[in-house]
């Protein structure tokens, strides 16, 4: 769960729209195409954990983008091996050691206003996983995109627990598809594929 650092008028999609794959994949496709020429590789960061319904977004997406092969195209975080709160700062880390200057797409869960539930957002800058349940994690990202699970208030951590698994797969469909295409589309183009 986060709150956005430092970002500039992130993209709003409304998953309801007959059109919102269409416009996710167009949104990030800009982004991506307009950040990776100046990095050697890219890391598709989910967070979250599967322990908490409204917190699945990052798992479910990492499990269903661990198998995509585009050249220097990493995913980390999946149901099988999630990045989360107790795990993030070494997962930051083992980055850090093992890639040089990579591209972080962040993705993560999180509360909004109510008539923002069902949103995805994407947008440049770095998230804070955490900050919307009130714990204290580093900044992460150079894009990021987010699904607006649920919204915010009062008893945040039991909102998330009770978030609907329909809404967060609906995303997760969305946004790996999305994602999937966009690298398609754009390493075709630049004929990077294998």
């Amino acid at each position: 769960m986060f709150a956005h650092k430092k970002i500039e008028s992130p993209t709003y999609i409304d998953t309801k729209s007959n059109l919102c794959l269409k416009e996710f994949s167009n949104c990030f496709l800009e982004y991506f195409s307009k950040k990776i020429p100046y990095r050697k590789e890219t890391i598709i960061l989910c967070i979250g954990t599967d322990r908490a319904t409204g917190d699945s977004l990052g798992p479910l997406i990492g499990y269903k983008l661990k198998n995509i092969s585009y050249p220097n195209v990493f995913v980390y975080g999946s149901l099988d091996e999630p990045v989360h709160a107790k795990n993030l700062q070494e997962t930051l880390d083992m980055i850090s050691k093992n890639h040089l200057d990579p591209l972080i797409i962040a993705i993560d869960a999180c509360l909004g206003k109510m008539e923002h539930v069902g949103y995805i957002t994407i947008g440049e800058g770095a998230l804070k996983p955490g900050a919307g349940v009130r714990k204290d994690l580093p900044p992460v990202g150079d894009l990021f995109i987010t699904g607006i699970v649920n919204f915010s208030g009062f008893m945040d951590m039991l909102v998330l627990q009770n978030t609907r698994l329909s809404l967060v797969m609906k995303m997760a469909d969305i946004i790996s598809a999305g994602i999937n295409y966009s690298f398609m589309k754009y390493f075709n183009s630049n004929k990077l594929i294998n």
